[in-house]
């Protein structure tokens, strides 16, 4: 359909499109360079997946330095680690102290605000912005591109085109749709020649085939602390300590969230990855297997594991789900089985259940300044950019520093495209 009586809306300099921290830091950073910047979200209000991560305290950074901090990303991470030359975590810490925003480093490295909250940071970075001259449009969706390439936004007075110098893209990845990341914008791009990758859940539960006993009885039920074995995608065996939960259709947590990767490459490779937890951390197999030796004195075997190896509920509660009746019998056997519990994960939870998603606009259809190459004057930013990283705050600095890249670049365009030759 013919988009040439379509109303324009006239950007002079550079249009977001995207409310996130991605674009919010992309309209800051352009707006520093000096650019006029009109932002437009989807949704009645900015930043509302931030504010939902922030629900549990505000996980801004991670205290590790670089280059540990890049390492962290499972993809992509030569690309991140040129984002965070330009705005690192310790940057994104003054940022926000400028704010008024104080942070602190917690016991497992990962930094947070004084008071946990995100609203307080988002309210005044909002203000800021509003100070400095961006103007932000609500409810304004974009909806792909007319018959003659132009970009158009469909918000509650109807489609208009944009007429920009620059356009950065900040629309998100797949997860949690409801708060306006949904990957629509996919096919829109591949029309445009601007190559792909089909995004998968990342940061996600898995799948595993519990029976009715478990999955009513200990859905939500904690693991911790538990030592994670597994192969990794070179088939060495790797093993970290961490926590997980249970759920009704499987386990989840930031310990699977941490290996991720690494049982997504092997679940397309075999369709199924087994691990195996350690549910006693920190006790020898000799002392596990003498606690279970001794008499029970008339104790079940659930009080026993629970005097004897301070295993909860839950965990006595995997081992009858995953051993038959001669095992948990067999002190040796059961103590094996307590030091490496098998268990077989199916799928990964759907996209819309995870905290973040992999895949998105390619790496290769970006250049080191984050312009996509086969649209000029457009950049890309954010999470849908096909990286990875888990959970620990290496996700959000990532979207605010691939923010600080593509606002720069679009606003250096913006003024080459003004400036007479």
């Amino acid at each position: 359909m013919s988009d040439a009586n379509t109303e324009a809306w006239v950007c002079p300099g550079v249009a977001i499109i995207g409310g996130g921290p991605a674009g919010l830091m992309a309209a800051e950073a352009a707006r520093r360079a000096g650019v006029e910047v009109d932002l437009f979200e989807a949704k009645p209000s900015v930043g509302r997946k931030f504010l939902i991560a922030g629900r549990g305290g505000l996980n801004l950074t991670h205290g590790d330095p670089r280059p540990r901090f890049d390492q962290r990303y499972s993809r992509g991470a030569g690309e991140v680690g040129h984002w965070l030359d330009a705005f690192d975590s310790e940057q994104l810490r003054a940022w926000a102290l400028e704010l008024g925003v104080e942070t602190f480093v917690g016991s497992s490295g990962r930094v947070f605000p004084n008071d946990m909250k995100a609203a307080p940071l988002l309210r005044a970075w909002v203000a800021r912005l509003k100070q400095d001259g961006v103007r932000l449009h609500m409810r304004q969706r974009w909806a792909g591109f007319d018959a003659d390439g132009r970009a158009v936004l469909e918000g509650p007075d109807g489609r208009r085109r944009l007429d920009a110098q620059a356009v950065v893209l900040a629309l998100g990845g797949g997860s949690w749709p409801q708060l306006g990341s949904d990957g629509a914008w996919l096919p829109w791009l591949a029309e445009r020649a601007v190559p792909t990758v089909p995004l998968e859940a990342s940061n996600c539960g898995f799948d595993v085939a519990w029976s009715p006993f478990i999955a009513t009885k200990f859905a939500g039920a904690p693991l911790k602390p538990v030592i994670a074995h597994w192969r990794d995608a070179g088939g060495r065996e790797r093993q970290l300590q961490g926590e997980c939960v249970l759920s009704a259709h499987g386990i989840e947590g930031s310990l699977l969230y941490a290996i991720g990767p690494d049982l997504r490459a092997a679940l397309r490779r075999d369709g199924h990855v087994d691990i195996g937890l350690d549910l006693a951390p920190g006790l020898p197999i000799e002392r596990v297997r003498d606690a279970l030796a001794k008499p029970r004195e008339g104790r079940s075997l659930s009080e026993v594991l629970r005097r004897r190896l301070k295993l909860d509920g839950a965990k006595a509660a995997l081992l009858r789900e995953v051993l038959p009746p001669a095992d948990l019998a067999d002190a040796g056997r059961l103590a094996q089985a307590i030091k490496r519990l098998p268990l077989r994960l199916g799928a990964p939870r759907p996209i819309a259940e995870a905290i973040s998603t992999a895949g998105g606009l390619a790496m290769g259809a970006v250049d080191a300044h984050l312009g996509v190459k086969a649209l000029t004057g457009w950049f890309a930013c954010g999470e849908m950019l096909d990286w990875d990283a888990p959970t620990g705050g290496y996700l959000l600095t990532a979207c605010f520093a691939s923010g600080v890249v593509a606002g720069r670049s679009a606003a250096s365009a913006c003024r080459a495209a003004t400036t007479p030759r």
